[in-house]
Parts: structure tokens; C-alpha cells; sequence
């Protein structure tokens, strides 16, 4: 029996997916890390993990706590996925602005689950403010994904060395957009200690800061907004901090769009916006670097939890997001 393992012990593993027509397009590897595959459905099971590994060993977590967190949607379902399998309840504070089917999903898995209304994080009300007020009021354990280095530590341990041993090496450049900071930090720093010249690379949408950020060294470009979820930061994280990236992109939602619509009419994959943010992000990098570069990036989750929005032609059409474009024009 001890080739058998729990849920957690498969977190994590997952494997690269060529992304033919992008690849063929570009001349280079093109390939999308499978997040969707975890247990938990998205990139965030990893960081969910962590942190509740690193708050065990601390003692931090003991056995029947409960564990409260602030976020879009995934790091609260990899929380609960991971936190119930344990033995810990999980309490999730999450914004208006989310899919309806994240907060469904929760409560089907067990959650609490308190919807705010969406403010910024400098309002009392914020959803991440929010949960650590809770937090301490009812004695709970905080996540703080955000600002829990044990997050970046978590890519650090998992992610970088399974892409460098997925390409043998050869990878070039690592593509990720930024909502705590951690996935790209910690995977590029593992990268980077192996190979100095794989380039980081950060995959921006609009009105979100990171781009002004790593491109002009402020915060302070206001450019419009994205309906990708879980992505977009408006701050330096402490998982960010320290983190120097190689080129930074903005992408626009409609690249975005097309090129999920395309990878789930040509090829079979069903993902969410922030997936096709990344993948644009990629793409743009391999066509600034020119053929022959291996680039990989995130595939966070599949379309499951947006199809009353993606999937619905009436609120691409309300949100002026066209579904008929052609690949090659959003590049």
C-alpha cells in the first residue's frame, strides 16, 4: 500500500502541452504547463500547499483550525481541496466581481464563503483586508497569499524544476502574468539559478500595474481594466519583491480571447482568460526573440468556471469581445 498517496501528494507534476498552431506560427516551442490538471482545477493548488505546509511546520496550524483567505476564486478552492483533505475548515472572502461558478464550486466543496463587495486594497472593505480583520477576530488561520512568501517558495520547490527537467534544459523564457507574484518569482528565480540568460517574462493586463512597474519603476499607469480573474495587481507583493523581469507585455483581452477561442476549436483546450493572456504574452516574446527559443508558460485553469461569461454569446457581445477573429491578426 505505500505506492498510494492522497490528494496532495498529486499537486503538481503536471505536463507541457505543445501549443501546435502557436508554435508553428513563431518557429518556436510554445508550451502551456497544464494547470488545470491539479486537483483543485488551476495553477493555485500549488501555492495553496505551500502555505499550509509551511504554517504546519511552524505551528502556525494546528490540527481542526480553520483557515480564512481573501482571492479571486482558486487559491480558495485549492485551500479547501487541500485544507479538507487535512482536516481544516476553510472560510473564503471573495469579490463580487468573480464567476458566479467559483463561488459555487466552494460551497459545494465545503466552504464558507462571504461575498464582498470589489474595492481596492487600500479600502477597509477590500476583500484581502477583509479576511485578515476576520482572521483576527475569530482566532483563524491567514493564508495571505499575497504577501506569504511561502507561496514564491512553493514555485520555487515545484514548478521551476519540473519545466527544466520537462525541457531537458532548453528552456528560454518563462511567461506569467502577476496576481500574488508567486509563480513567476519563484519560478524564474529556480530558472535563472540554473540558467542565467532564461529570460522572465511578465504578461500584463490592462489596468493592472505591474507592467508600468517593470517598465517604468512606478505604479502609476492607469489604462483601462480586464475581465481575466485572478490576475492584475496593482502593488509590489512581497512575493514580487526582488524580482527583476526581462521584458514585460500588455495584453489586450480581445488577443486574449481569440487565442483561447482558437486553442479550444483547433486543438482541445477549454481555458479561462487568464490562460490566454499568458499564452499572448508568449507568443509576442517569441516573436520580439525570433524562431528556435523553447518558451513556457501557464495554462492556470480551464474555461469550466467562466462558461456563463466566455461561453455566453451574449455577454462577449455586450463586453465587445469578438469571437470570430482571425489568429494571425492579434499578433
Amino acid at each position: 500500500m505505500s505506492g498510494y498517496h492522497g490528494v496532495s501528494h498529486f499537486i503538481g507534476h503536471t505536463p507541457l502541452i505543445r501549443l501546435q498552431r502557436l508554435s508553428e506560427l513563431t518557429g518556436c516551442e510554445i508550451l502551456g504547463k497544464a494547470e488545470f490538471m491539479n486537483p483543485g482545477g488551476s495553477v493555485k493548488d500549488r501555492a495553496a500547499l505551500g502555505i499550509i505546509e509551511a504554517a504546519e511546520a511552524s505551528g502556525e496550524l494546528r490540527p481542526g483550525a480553520t483557515i480564512i483567505e481573501g482571492t479571486a476564486g482558486n487559491t480558495g478552492i485549492g485551500l479547501t481541496v487541500v485544507g479538507q483533505a487535512r482536516g481544516y475548515k476553510t472560510v473564503i472572502v471573495i469579490p463580487d466581481n468573480q464567476s458566479p461558478a467559483k463561488v459555487e464550486l466552494l460551497r459545494a466543496l465545503g466552504a464558507e464563503v462571504i461575498v464582498v463587495p470589489e474595492k481596492p486594497y487600500k479600502d477597509p472593505g477590500n476583500y484581502n483586508k477583509v479576511a485578515q480583520r476576520l482572521a483576527g477576530e475569530r482566532g483563524y488561520f491567514w493564508a495571505n497569499q499575497f504577501d506569504n512568501t511561502a507561496n514564491r517558495q512553493a514555485h520555487y520547490r515545484t514548478t521551476g524544476p519540473e519545466i527544466w527537467e520537462q525541457t531537458g534544459g532548453e528552456v528560454s523564457a518563462f511567461v506569467a502574468a502577476i496576481g500574488t507574484g508567486g509563480t513567476l518569482a519563484g519560478t524564474t528565480t529556480y530558472l535563472k539559478g540554473k540558467n542565467p540568460r532564461v529570460e522572465a517574462v511578465c504578461a500584463d493586463p490592462y489596468g493592472a500595474a505591474m507592467w508600468s512597474w517593470f517598465t517604468h519603476h512606478n505604479l502609476d499607469t492607469k489604462d483601462g481594466d480586464s475581465f481575466a480573474e485572478g490576475i492584475g495587481q496593482g502593488r509590489v507583493t512581497r512575493n514580487l519583491e526582488g524580482l527583476q523581469v526581462d521584458r514585460a507585455y500588455r495584453i489586450e483581452d480581445q488577443a486574449a480571447f481569440t487565442v483561447i477561442q482558437q486553442l479550444r476549436r483547433d486543438e482541445g483546450l477549454f481555458l479561462g482568460l487568464s490562460s490566454g493572456i499568458n499564452i499572448v504574452g508568449a507568443v509576442r516574446h517569441a516573436r520580439e526573440r525570433g524562431p528556435g527559443q523553447t518558451i513556457v508558460t501557464i495554462l492556470c485553469d480551464s474555461g469550466h468556471k467562466y462558461i456563463s461569461k466566455l461561453s455566453n454569446p451574449e455577454w462577449t457581445r455586450a463586453n465587445q469581445l469578438q469571437d470570430d477573429l482571425l489568429l494571425e491578426s492579434v499578433f
